[in-house]
């Protein structure tokens, strides 16, 4: 047998977490089975289902590094197969016919509840026959639920899970305007497509006690499912908007990396010894569904800073460059010629050491591309007073005078001119940082002063020490 599992979404909106590590889990158990993962866009809600959405769910997973190994598959397009399945069991006598309008319908919903019962269809058409129904009426296509027994799921991450099959009720398969609903085209294309294995939310746990209906009423394998736990906020409330980002979109502008996010979800509800930090390859290797626990996980947007700055450090300097010149370019203040972006790649070693985010490394980096006069922050503002001006006023005819501008050199006059100066090298280093940054972080001085380069940093001086 061959494994093959799906992510399925709804394009009606953002590509939210908690489907994006959905999508990961299928993805790394067909990988590590040898199988197949499979991508099926469920629009056959065609008032909410939007192409943006749709391009939302392609561009976050082709971000995340998530490629399906066939063509997308679009629900839409298989209604007509869905309408066979339907008008099948309404032939084979395993669905019928119901003609209750929709007042009739809140009718019976009101009744049960005044009697203390679920709200639900009480199975007034099942065994009517549909003579007695007003000519040319409409009509919806119900399966017949078992009113016996119990169903019984043996889930892969839950564990063993009962239903009496008494709660379940005649559910609708086929809408009065020939459209299928969500559960009975759930099942058709997961049986056409071969899935052998459902990873879903647990939240879809009572949709499977009732997807089974039609598995079993067409005779066919129902796949292995496996439900898996919720993400939570850090609060343990459900997660959302108030927590911080919550879809891959958010997480991706907010500057994490792919890689970053997805070893995070990974290990948001899946647990293997005590690596932290693992490649796709690991990934794929380890990952099997007895490391997934039952209970929800939670959010630790810490943690996961934590582990973006490990995978930075870790990244290619050059694609850093990009990611940053990328963000840089947004801003018009900022000059990001060929010149300007080969400081930063020079610089990016040291850079990267002190990020976390790519946000923060851009904003780190901007100084290298800015214009004078700086834009100082507040601790880089105080440290440029008259005595600290006085004195970059002598380092600066000192640096004049050097002719090898390279991180050495440049660290050794400063050594130099400390010790003329009866100064620790701190009292000379920081107030050269806020002079030439306009702030007082950033990777080593002498580093920093050598990309930017002799012509630059005597500049920057100058416009301090002669404004």
């Amino acid at each position: 047998m061959t494994v093959r599992t799906r992510f399925a979404p709804s394009p009606t909106g953002l590509l939210h977490i908690g489907n994006a590590r959905a999508a990961l889990f299928n993805y790394l158990y067909a990988k590590h089975h040898n199988g197949e993962f499979l991508l099926r866009i469920e629009d056959t809600d065609k008032e909410r289902s939007t192409q943006q959405a749709v391009d939302v769910i392609f561009d976050g997973l082709e971000w995340m590094g998530i490629t399906p190994d066939q063509p997308p598959v679009f629900q839409s397009t298989r209604i007509k197969r869905h309408q066979e399945v339907a008008l099948y069991l309404l032939e084979t006598g395993k669905a019928y016919k119901c003609f209750c309008t929709p007042e009739e319908l809140a009718e019976m919903r009101a009744k049960a509840q005044t009697e203390g019962k679920p709200p639900r269809y009480n199975g007034y058409w099942r065994d009517r026959d549909p003579s007695e129904a007003p000519a040319g009426a409409p009509y919806t296509i119900r399966i017949k639920a078992p009113r016996e027994g119990k169903t019984v799921i043996h889930d892969l991450v839950q564990g063993e899970v009962t239903v009496s099959n008494i709660e379940l009720d005649d559910m609708i398969i086929l809408r009065a305007d020939g459209t299928p609903t969500y559960q009975h085209a759930v099942v058709c294309d997961d049986h056409d497509m071969e899935i052998t294995h459902v990873m879903r939310g647990d939240d879809h746990l009572t949709n499977t006690f009732r997807q089974l209906m039609i598995y079993r009423a067409m005779g066919w394998e129902p796949p292995h499912f496996a439900h898996l736990p919720l993400i939570h906020g850090p609060d343990g409330a459900k997660l959302s908007k108030r927590h911080g980002a919550s879809s891959v979109v958010e997480f991706r502008d907010e500057g994490f990396l792919p890689e970053a996010l997805c070893n995070y979800l990974l290990r948001l509800g899946w647990g293997h010894g005590n690596d932290e930090v693992l490649s796709r390859e690991e990934q794929i290797k380890l990952f099997d569904l007895d490391g997934v626990g039952r209970s929800p996980s939670r959010m630790d947007y810490t943690k996961l800073t934590h582990l973006n700055g490990v995978w930075m450090r870790q990244a290619d300097d050059q694609r850093l460059t990009k990611e940053v010149v990328d963000r840089l370019s947004q801003r018009s203040d900022l000059n990001l010629d060929k010149e300007h972006q080969d400081r930063i790649l020079h610089l990016m070693p040291g850079l990267k050491e002190r990020a976390k985010t790519l946000v923060e490394l851009a904003d780190s980096a901007a100084f290298l591309c800015n214009s004078i006069p700086l834009q100082f922050t507040e601790k880089a503002q105080k440290l440029l007073n008259n005595d600290n001006i006085a004195m970059l006023k002598k380092l600066s005819s000192r640096l004049t005078e050097l002719p090898d501008f390279t991180p050495k050199a440049i660290n050794n006059l400063l050594h130099q001119f400390a010790e003329s100066e009866s100064l620790k090298l701190g009292k000379i280093a920081q107030p050269l940082r806020a002079a030439i940054t306009g702030s007082t972080m950033s990777p080593g001085i002498d580093e920093t002063a050598a990309t930017l380069g002799k012509k630059e940093v005597l500049a920057r001086l100058g416009a301090i020490t002669h404004g």
